[in-house]
């Protein structure tokens, strides 16, 4: 796979755009582990290879877990997760397939259960903002970093 363009590079001032969204949605109060179960998730569901090494990597730096991590794609299946956990992972899931779910009131209604209104905005915001970055990494091509290894 070779990259197509550096959006960074290309469109500097939509990319600043995108990076304050991104800066809000980062501090803007929802848990940090949250947030990068979120991040994963959606890249996993739009197959953003760029985005689930960044932020799995990223997780793991800030304590997350390997295992909840490994089990991300399969978190209806497992105990691991909280309600809240849950209910941001279902949303993420409406949200990041729209087109098929159209937001279904029962995971509405399950995030309302568990985030105010205030922290279902940011939520939102922060699965609106994975999915516009899984689509500029992915359409444009961007490639993660691959440590070479030796082998045995």
């Amino acid at each position: 796979m070779k990259p197509r363009l550096n959006p960074y590079q290309a469109a500097p001032e939509g990319v600043k755009a995108m990076l304050a969204l991104e800066n809000y949605v980062a501090t803007c109060g929802l848990e940090k582990s949250l947030y990068y179960l979120v991040k994963t998730r959606a890249s996993q569901i739009n197959g953003c290879a760029y985005c689930i090494h960044m932020h799995t990597t990223d997780a793991i730096a800030e304590g997350e877990t390997a295992e909840r991590l490994f089990l991300l794609d399969a978190w209806r299946e497992s105990p691991l997760y909280s309600d809240r956990e849950r209910a941001a992972l279902a949303w993420t899931e409406a949200l990041t397939r729209i087109a098929e779910t159209h937001a279904p009131d029962a995971d509405y209604e399950l995030a309302r259960a568990q985030f105010s209104e205030a922290e279902l905005v940011n939520l939102t915001l922060l699965i609106g903002a994975i999915n516009a970055w899984n689509r500029l990494a992915i359409g444009f091509r961007s490639i993660h970093p691959v440590k070479v290894t030796k082998a045995a």
